[in-house]
């Protein structure tokens, strides 16, 4: 039982692996089928492609934090937030593998402020195809956002051994 968790661990980590490697990695296969990678190379000075798709997207998010709570989000520079997004995705996922609930921890913060960032549907109007997909791939980040706390939970509800619960041998009288 114990081999069949570490699998299903894995498997679930494999979204947020993949999705970080395709994050910092650029991958050119030239005609003989050799792979080179250039680590960083997307990533570049200013945060690569990701930081630009996701500032128009951050700006509107701000917005619309800012109206409903009253409070200001402080700027930064969203190259940050994609080396956060990376950086929450490869050790979360390292820890997880091995049963860590801080991992998963890791791994949901990532997903409270990825998810509704990446997948605006609320942006979209409904009768349009990009909601649709966007909206599809909002609720499959909110499943393994789901997941992942039913991990914590049952983390949590499962009792540890101890060996300090042992009872000492009794001594035998004559």
């Amino acid at each position: 039982m114990a081999f069949l968790s570490f699998v299903g661990r894995v498997l679930f980590v494999s979204v947020f692996v993949f999705s970080a490697y395709q994050d910092r990695l650029n991958v050119i296969v030239d005609l003989r089928l050799n792979v080179i990678v250039d680590l960083f190379n997307d990533f570049g000075v200013d945060g690569g492609s990701a930081a630009t798709a996701l500032t128009p997207k951050f700006n509107v998010l701000s917005k619309h934090f800012t109206t409903h709570t009253g409070f200001q989000v402080p700027d930064f520079e969203i190259k940050f937030l994609v080396a956060g997004a990376i950086a929450l995705k490869a050790l979360g996922s390292f820890l997880f593998v091995f049963g860590s609930t801080v991992g998963a921890t890791l791994l949901i913060l990532h997903q409270l402020i990825a998810t509704p960032l990446i997948y605006d549907f609320y942006n979209y109007d409904i009768e349009k195809k990009e909601f649709l997909q966007i909206f599809i791939k909002f609720t499959q980040s909110l499943a393994l956002l789901g997941a992942l706390l039913f991990f914590i939970g049952m983390k949590n509800s499962i009792p540890r051994r101890s060996s300090t619960t042992k009872k000492a041998a009794k001594t035998k009288t004559v």
